[in-house]
Order: C-alpha cells, then structure tokens, then sequence
C-alpha cells in the first residue's frame, strides 16, 4: 500500500550522449528526480514518472486518466506495458556503469485486473534479477493503492559498451 504523490512538473528533452555516457545509470536515474537530466517527453504524454531509485530497483508512479481509454473505456494495455516497460528498463539501467548501455531484448506483460481512470495513482516497482556481463534479467508489479496486483511483467536486457 502507498500514499499517491502529486505529479512532478515535468523537465522533459533528451540529454546528450556524453552526459549519459559520463554518469552510471543510477545516477542518471537520479538526475532525472533531480531535474538535472530531462525526462523523456513520453513521461509526460503517459503521465509516467520515476519516483525512487534504488541499487537494481527503481518506483515508478502513474496517474491513468481518460487520455488513455481503450474502447472498452479501459486503460489501454499499452500504458501498464509502457509503465513496466520503464521501470524494468531503467531498473537494469542503475546497475550500468559509466560508458555502458544497454537495449531490451524481450519484455513479457501479464494483466492481472482492470485499471480505469478511477483506479488513481499506481507504481510500479522494477527490481533485478541478475546481472551479467552482458544480460540482465528484471521482475516488476504494478499496484494499486490498496496493494492490490494489477499487472507483472519481466524482462531481459543486452548490455555492452558505448560504440561496441
């Protein structure tokens, strides 16, 4: 169970590569909480945002609204899998060392319960599995505010050197 946070003001643009090369992915991850670094301006589209960064673990929040309806009038699959999608992504990201990226290689989503608008503010938590030299794994949940599972999903991640 969590309390709902109110929607950060969103610092949105892309950062330069340099920047991003230059950092380790937590504290890239950081910066964006910070407002050091942009965020995607899919943050804002999606009503998605980091809310805390951890070693291997980052919460995300959202905040569903009728923007993202699907015909049924639900909350179209796409915005828990973006959801999860970051927050399992940027997960692996805190464990990157400077110079190092990484690209998905597969993400898999299972919805558990509906979320319309009324649902509210949800999170999403992205934890490691493991990592390796070149592939991660990571599990993440989606909740509502009564810790109730909305959604999991994991993935797997490529990881290498910048330029290699």
């Amino acid at each position: 169970m969590f309390d709902p946070a109110p929607i950060p003001e969103y610092h949105v643009g892309l950062a330069a590569m340099s920047e991003v090369l230059s950092r380790t992915g937590k504290d890239l991850m950081q910066g964006i909480i910070d407002e050091e670094t942009p965020a995607p301006s899919m943050a804002r589209t999606l009503t998605h945002w980091i809310y805390h960064v951890g070693d291997g673990e980052v919460e995300f929040r959202g905040q569903p609204s009728a923007d993202v309806l699907n015909p049924a009038g639900l909350v179209h699959g796409g915005w828990a899998m973006t959801l999860l999608d970051s927050a399992l992504g940027c997960a692996v990201h805190t464990t990157l060392a400077k110079g190092e990226i990484f690209v998905s290689l597969d993400t898999s989503v299972r919805f558990i319960r509906a979320i319309t608008p009324d649902t509210g503010q949800v999170r999403c938590i992205g934890r490691v599995q493991s990592r390796g030299s070149r592939i991660a794994t990571a599990e993440g949940v989606i909740e509502d505010q009564k810790g109730r599972v909305l959604a999991t999903g994991t993935t797997s991640c490529f990881i290498q050197k910048a330029g290699g």
